[in-house]
């Protein structure tokens, strides 16, 4: 069987024809999958083409469209994680005009035009006479390396040719079976006819029998000097329905140059991001020609191919790595959710705005839309990057970028990210690589480095300065993360932008003081839920109700009115009102219910609570076992480190203590989870997630969660340690990488469990004995160290041996495991007369108190001083353990991780301890001091100069604290230097100052800071 995860080329076929031309194509043809993504229902074949290994997968038989391929293309992710290209290769219909002259059997590639991405969709409800078409959704790029492929590929074939002819004929003397249906039909059959001429209705015979030949177009031969079949490049039009309408083709092949038309391309390039190949097999009209399709098959096939053989896949890990280097985090998902998910023609009346009007008709412009929460902000800013999308579409010079912030993201949407997002979103637009960020990967993404965020910041600069016009629209600006300045940092590059390249800025957020007092001066428009998109929204919702509201139009409006009231400009509130009367089955019951939606004015936050309150209550009021899932549930939501994956929660809501395996069998139904939680949860299906409906519900299960789910932390920690104490990892570590993500992917919770068990520990009172169970088993101890480090430090050495049992317990800081260990240590690990010796009982203590891990060498102290467990490192220093037991990494003391970290009251502890405050590490030859300036730690700054730590101390290459703190731009830190009478001439050993290095990397504040001195 193959690995999945050895491919990096996904392929896509929408019917069995283009599957069976794929195949007769490949190299080499593997084995199947090893394994699938449990929930993927595709059907694979896997091979090679030229040096690439691809997957092969169709569409199921008899569907067709946009959300099958959708479907189709998220369950490939899923199970081949490493794919990075994505081709959809197949057949479509021809829209031959004066311009282009298509014929069948020729080749149509999805090109960006006039600023649009190759492929855009359309709606055949929007085709009103007399009216230009308008797209219904804006798509993104294919990846660059295959655009730069194509590039290449067509400038070969305009010298040499290409060689379809005999490509196809030696697979058809190979495959004689394949002889009929794929060969080049007679060119007699090639016939176009005149818009207007219409194939008689409700006849099946062929065009030759009753189409007569007076209305067909008259088209020269093609000579030996042409291309036959020939390739177009160029937009492919996409839509639900077929194309069989000659003058909606010609239309839209008129305002929009299209030249092909299909029925699945959309569903792919905001989810799978890939070129479109089609080979020509009629003329999207009524005359459907299926004597072409296996032959327009082959040459779409053949012309991939050639494609692939020219991009060395070398080229491939490249296009993955720029994005690594920049930001993970992709949009266009989120983008295609949201605005998916919209009520149609909500948030009109922004469009029609003056505000609006005025943003968009000018450059420079800012629009600042702060708005009470759940008045719908996000679903608007969905509908603004769709409507600038379009009405840019055909400029190439016009660059637009988005991004959602998500407080759930807050370590993924760091400053680093969230301007690398930017500068991959605007360089995926160019036809190139731009020069900078070429230089920037050289630099950095074949070292396996990230670059800092002054070069980002440099290279967004460059790539900004390549469009016309930009337009940045960022949602939920309040949930940016505020630690280490990251939100204020971001908002002033955006300013940045603006000033620079004249750029227009879109933000929406809560009613924050802090950044209202940003976008002061701004275009203002406060954003609450209008009464006619919350109509129209109750409207469409009217038909999932009971059959005694669908056939009450007086109840309907009743509740309309009743829930427009009590919403008073919030979508949410409308949305969980909603929800309130799903289980009312009588008039009778929907009006008493309706009579408690009192309009209630003043604090918007406590009317949300009261309505999730009332949720609450109502979840309280189901039977037994409905209450306790969805109970259980909340509180996972409420606790949870991270959103869980639905197989993530399904599994621990599985495990029941004591157990040694999972019992399949107990696995909920996600569709019943999502049910019986009253909607306060749904099911993300493009992410695979399950999450609460929105940020204040988040808000409302964790400050509520001591009254319903008061147990919540015991019940997690127990399911976490009794997972991994399962039989499965009683061998211990895995040997090789491959194991391991192997381990991870048949057992989904081990990676949650391995690195958040003791945090939630840590929030208990009492140690329970799974966790008991756990840590007093040396081989399961050390396989979930190997899935932490691989998880928080992204380390893939798995010949590292893992920490111990005290240092496992000493990074989550949890209290009670940590002096559970030290009492029984000598009891769990001596036998024979001698273990009740004292002297015996205090050297296995030693000798667990100094162990080193095998990963960085640190003790139990240092992982606790690292992670500002202060409890804990008093525990160990009263236990005796080394104060200055030095690391075999970086040769650094407790007291350096602890101040490097910024844990405070942790560096108090090990100062009264007596730590060396002067002790330098190994490597940097850093002291505390320089580590606590050099990472911005002001209050541990401020801290360790009251102590008396030498100012002026010089590291290996002679930089002082002020040097590291001035270069890194911490303003702060440098303040509290200078106050301190440090030195600002102090030269490093090639004599520069921390003014020089302030000023190379361009921080004003900190130069201005030194210079005023």
């Amino acid at each position: 069987m193959s690995d999945p995860k050895a491919y990096t080329v996904g392929w896509i076929c929408a019917v069995s024809t283009e599957r069976v031309a794929a195949q007769a194509f490949l190299d080499e043809k593997h084995d199947g999958p090893e394994y699938v993504s449990p929930n993927d229902n595709n059907d694979y074949t896997l091979g090679k083409y030229g040096k690439h290994n691809v997957v092969i997968a169709g569409l199921p038989d008899g569907e067709y469209g946009i959300a099958s391929a959708a479907g189709v293309a998220r369950d490939m992710l899923h199970s081949f994680p490493n794919i990075r290209i994505g081709l959809m290769v197949g057949i479509g219909g021809g829209a031959p005009s004066k311009r282009h002259d298509i014929r069948l059997g020729d080749i149509v590639v999805s090109a960006p035009r006039d600023g649009m991405s190759g492929v855009f969709q359309y709606d055949f409800g929007k085709t009103i006479q007399d009216q230009r078409f308008r797209t219904t959704g804006s798509l993104n790029q294919p990846p660059m390396v295959l655009r730069t492929a194509v590039n290449g590929l067509k400038t070969q074939y305009e010298s040499d040719g290409h060689q379809f002819g005999d490509a196809i004929e030696k697979i058809l003397s190979e495959k004689p079976r394949l002889r009929e249906k794929y060969k080049r039909p007679d060119q007699g059959s090639d016939r176009l006819y005149h818009r207007a001429f219409v194939h008689p209705r409700d006849s099946d015979a062929s065009c030759m029998a009753v189409c007569h030949s007076k209305n067909l177009i008259l088209r020269p031969k093609r000579t030996e000097d042409e291309d036959n079949p020939a390739i177009h490049y160029g937009l492919i039009a996409s839509a639900n329905q077929l194309m069989k309408d000659a003058l909606i083709r010609d239309k839209l092949a008129a305002e929009m140059d299209v030249l092909c038309f299909e029925m699945e391309a959309a569903g792919l390039m905001n989810h799978f991001p890939c070129l479109v190949i089609r080979g020509i097999c009629d003329y999207s009209d009524s005359h459907k020609n299926k004597e072409w399709q296996g032959y327009a098959a082959m040459t779409a096939a053949a012309y991939a191919k050639d494609l692939l053989c020219r991009i060395p896949p070398n080229k491939v890990e490249a296009e993955r790595k720029i994005g690594e280097i920049l930001s993970d985090v992709e949009y266009g998902l989120q983008q295609s959710y949201y605005f998916e998910r919209r009520q149609p023609g909500t948030g009109q009346w922004l469009l029609d705005s003056e505000e609006y009007k005025a943003w968009l008709s000018a450059r420079e412009q800012i629009l600042f839309c702060p708005g009470i929460p759940g008045a719908g902000k996000t679903f608007l800013t969905s509908i603004v990057i769709d409507d600038v999308a379009n009405r840019f579409a055909n400029d190439a010079a016009v660059g637009i970028v988005y991004i959602y912030c998500n407080f759930w993201r807050g370590d993924e949407q760091n400053i680093n990210a969230l301007l690398g997002s930017l500068l991959k979103q605007l360089a995926q637009c160019q036809p190139s690589l731009p020069k900078s960020l070429s230089d920037l990967y050289k630099q950095h993404g074949e070292q396996g480095t990230r670059p800092a965020l002054e070069d980002i910041s440099s290279v967004l600069q460059s790539v900004a300065a390549m469009y016309s016009r930009l337009f940045f629209i960022i949602d939920a600006i309040d949930e940016c993360q505020a630690a280490n300045g990251c939100q204020a940092r971001f908002l002033s590059e955006l300013f940045n932008l603006r000033t620079r390249h004249k750029a227009n800025i879109f933000a929406t957020s809560r009613q924050i003081p802090g950044i209202l007092d940003r976008f002061k001066g701004s275009i203002t428009l406060e954003i609450r839920a209008r009464s006619e998109d919350m109509g129209n929204y109750l409207e469409n919702h009217f038909g999932n109700f009971p059959s005694f509201v669908r056939q009450n139009r007086q109840l309907q409006d009743k509740i309309k009115q009743a829930l427009l009231d009590a919403a008073d400009g919030m979508f949410l509130l409308v949305y969980i009102y909603l929800c309130s009367l799903d289980d009312k089955m009588t008039p009778k019951c929907v009006e008493e219910a309706l009579k408690s939606l009192k309009r209630q004015g003043g604090n918007k936050s406590q009317v949300l609570d009261d309505a999730y309150g009332q949720t609450m209550e109502r979840i309280n009021r189901q039977k037994q076992g409905r209450k306790e899932l969805a109970k259980r549930i909340l509180g996972w939501m409420a606790c949870a480190k991270r959103p869980l994956t639905a197989l993530e929660l399904r599994q621990a809501l599985a495990v029941k203590a004591g157990q040694t395996k999972l019992d399949e069998d107990s696995l909920p139904v996600v569709e019943d989870m999502v049910s019986v939680c009253a909607g306060l949860v749904t099911f993300d299906k493009e992410s695979n997630i399950i999450r609460l409906v929105h940020y204040t519900t988040q808000e409302y299960v964790e400050h509520t969660q001591r009254f319903w789910f008061p147990d919540a932390e015991a019940e997690i920690t127990t399911v976490c340690a009794t997972y991994l104490a399962f039989g499965a990892f009683e061998s211990g570590p895995c040997e090789t990488l491959y194991e391991f993500k192997e381990r991870l992917r048949v057992h989904p919770l081990y990676d949650y469990a391995a690195c958040n068990w003791g945090h939630h520990a840590r929030m208990t009172s009492t140690l329970c004995q799974q966790v008991i169970d756990f840590i007093t088993c040396r081989t399961k101890v050390r396989a979930a160290g190997q899935a932490l480090i691989f998880h928080v430090f992204d380390d893939r050495d798995t010949s590292r041996a893992g920490l111990t049992e005290l240092q496992l317990a000493a990074f989550f800081g949890v209290q009670e495991a940590v002096s559970f260990l030290i009492q029984n240590w000598w009891r769990l690990n001596l036998c024979g007369r001698d273990r009740w010796a004292l002297p015996w009982r205090r050297a296995v203590v030693k000798r667990l108190l100094e162990a080193k891990d095998g990963y960085l060498g640190r003790t139990p102290l240092s992982w606790a001083a690292g992670q500002g467990h202060e409890a804990v490192v008093k525990q160990l220093l009263e236990g005796g353990a080394n104060i200055e037991a030095k690391d075999g990494y970086l040769s650094r003391t407790p007291l350096s991780w602890a101040a490097g970290q910024g844990h405070e009251a942790a560096v108090k502890r090990l100062l009264e301890g007596g730590a060396n405050i002067e002790a330098k590490d190994g490597y940097l030859g850093w002291t505390p001091l320089s580590w606590a300036a050099g990472q911005g730690h002001e209050a541990v700054v401020k801290q360790l100069l009251e102590r008396g730590a030498n100012i002026e101390t010089g590291d290996k290459d002679g930089r002082t604290p002020l040097s590291w703190a001035a270069g890194e731009g911490h303003e702060a830190a440098v303040k509290q230097l200078l106050e301190r009478g440090a030195n600002i001439e102090a030269g490093d050993k090639d004599g520069r100052t921390p003014l020089s290095w302030a000023a190379e990397r361009g921080h004003e504040a900190v130069v201005k800071q030194l210079r005023h001195v």
